[in-house]
């Protein structure tokens, strides 16, 4: 006897697996729908995964996602999405989000601006802000940034003092000490200035390489915060830190300026207190590095030594007001700044 469910009311295997298929499906498309939804913001830096950079921008990473659910973080480390020095070009281009600039990237693009990477023009990590983030200094420097290189600058961060290290120990008391000597500087024109300002060979290599270099001697030393060389051990490849504190070091947070004007006013909220949360935490911690890093390095085997301060200070500022970067510096901006 034929089953009254068979014919039209009948439900055929391949009806049946298609319609489970689909329901299957379903709860995966729904997953990539809502992952395509999501505005990804991809950061690029060459800080290395020990670095309290790298570690502030994880934090940055949690607390965006905890608060925007609409908002995806992505951080790349190590230089390993762009190289250093063309992240500035590939925020233009559209091709990322985040870059992590600092001043000497700035003025590669905005010849003037050289005067924000004079050795010894900031004093400490109070005076970075001032000049930075709350003066009229920072808002026509980040108003013209956003102009002219279309990205913005969300905050600052104390990257550090930078001092020199050496592989082979060798007295340093003037910059006339250091002749000779091929000192690793980031590739910039800016940086390779200073280089020269404090007296050394300048050699552009990308820090994710300068381990090596320090090790084979391709370089005789590198000019970094004191954090920076205790996170890359630097310390197992060099024998002297002299304490040069030539440059107090910035880094900024820059967007590219049509990812941020594409943000809702509440996901800049959230990324703009992230990114606060994210200098504070850089800054406090690299503050207690430096802190403790001279006894650290010096535990580690390394002989640091302290030169003729005056000597370095006359010496790199004579250079950088006789040179042709200072013919382009806005008028009275040097004054401005030592005044906050």
């Amino acid at each position: 006897m034929k089953n009254s469910n068979d014919g039209k009311h009948s439900i055929s295997r391949r009806t049946l697996l298609t319609v489970s298929g689909a329901a299957l499906a379903a709860p995966a498309l729904s997953r990539l729908a809502y992952a395509q939804d999501k505005k990804v913001i991809r950061i690029s830096t060459p800080a290395a995964n020990e670095e309290w950079q790298a570690k502030g921008l994880m934090k940055f990473k949690e607390q965006v996602e905890a608060n925007a659910p609409s908002l995806e973080v992505q951080v790349h480390l190590n230089a390993t999405l762009f190289d250093q020095g063309t992240e500035i070009a590939a925020m233009q281009r559209g091709n990322l989000e985040v870059g992590m600039i600092s001043p000497q990237d700035v003025a590669s693009y905005i010849p003037e601006y050289s005067v924000f990477t004079a050795g010894y023009l900031l004093r400490d990590a109070d005076h970075l802000h001032k000049v930075y983030d709350d003066s009229d200094v920072a808002t026509e420097y980040r108003g013209r940034v956003s102009k002219e290189m279309d990205v913005t600058i969300l905050g600052s961060q104390y990257l550090g003092t930078r001092h020199v290290i050496l592989r082979k120990a060798k007295e340093i008391k003037t910059p006339a000490d250091l002749g000779g000597l091929k000192l690793r500087v980031p590739g910039s024109d800016t940086w390779q200035f200073l280089g020269r300002a404090l007296g050394a060979n300048p050699t552009p290599i990308a820090f994710d390489e300068v381990y090596l270099a320090l090790s084979t001697g391709t370089v005789d030393g590198l000019e970094n915060p004191i954090a920076d060389m205790i996170a890359a051990k630097f310390y197992e490849v060099s024998e002297q830190l002299v304490l040069t504190g030539h440059m107090v070091a910035p880094l900024f947070f820059a967007m590219s300026n049509s990812f941020w004007n594409g943000l809702t006013d509440d996901e800049k909220k959230v990324v703009g207190d992230a990114v606060a949360a994210q200098a504070k935490y850089v800054d406090d911690e690299t503050l207690g590095t430096e802190a403790d890093g001279r006894n650290l390095l010096e535990s580690k085997g390394l002989k640091v030594t302290t030169p003729d301060l005056d000597a370095f200070r006359t010496h790199v500022q004579g250079v950088y007001l006789e040179s042709d970067y200072a013919k382009d510096w806005p008028k009275g901006l040097l004054e401005r700044i030592n005044a906050l």
